[in-house]
């Protein structure tokens, strides 16, 4: 039994399949891109203060703060694409889609920074999360909207295509004409002598 909203047959799968094994890999590249130890001679204390890390980025010009904002925004920015796709529903609030996948980037985002605490040369920065979690909503709107849009678009023209080729596996049935009753004579059995 198929789930309502959800998309039909083997493209699920596939794309179900696909979302799933680049979420894992994207995971996988956050986990050791913000997670490695790094040698540092020492260590700024945590940033637990909204925007004071982004105002001292642009403090620091141009190309220094777009690079650093960037790295913010776009280090989960993919999720806000493979979360959706790992679930594969296209019928789906637009709303509560957005909801939801931007509270699990916000979520992944806390974890990080809580696990960064542990990790030497490595500090808990409000900031990134900020940027993190904006990166993923971005990605979302910029992308799923149109893309279960295009989905669904073409899972109507195949189904009418299909609908239209379709012919019955017997050929078409044939009519009977009309048959007058036939007079009580012609019905009885012949009667014995």
């Amino acid at each position: 039994m198929q789930r309502q909203g959800s998309i039909g047959g083997s493209a699920a799968i596939r794309i179900r399949v696909t979302g799933g094994v680049l979420l894992v890999a994207h995971l996988a590249f956050v986990a050791w891109f913000s997670l490695r130890p790094l040698d540092v001679p020492w260590v700024m204390p945590a940033n637990l203060r909204p925007f004071a890390g982004i105002r001292a980025d642009l403090a620091l010009g141009w190309p220094a703060a777009a690079q650093r904002i960037g790295t913010g925004l776009a280090l989960l920015a993919p999720l806000g694409v493979l979360l959706p796709m790992a679930g594969g529903r296209l019928a789906v609030s637009r709303l509560g889609s957005l909801l939801r996948t931007v509270t699990a980037g916000a979520l992944l985002s806390l974890g990080i920074e809580l696990v960064q605490t542990a990790v030497p040369g490595q500090v808990a920065d409000v900031d990134s999360l900020l940027l993190n979690t904006v990166g993923v909503a971005l990605a979302h709107l910029a992308v799923v909207p149109a893309g279960r849009s295009w989905l669904r678009r073409r899972a109507e023209h195949r189904s009418r295509s299909a609908v239209a080729k379709e012919e019955p596996a017997q050929g078409r049935t044939p009519t009977i004409p009309r048959v007058g009753i036939a007079p009580w004579s012609d019905a009885l059995p012949p009667s014995s002598p």
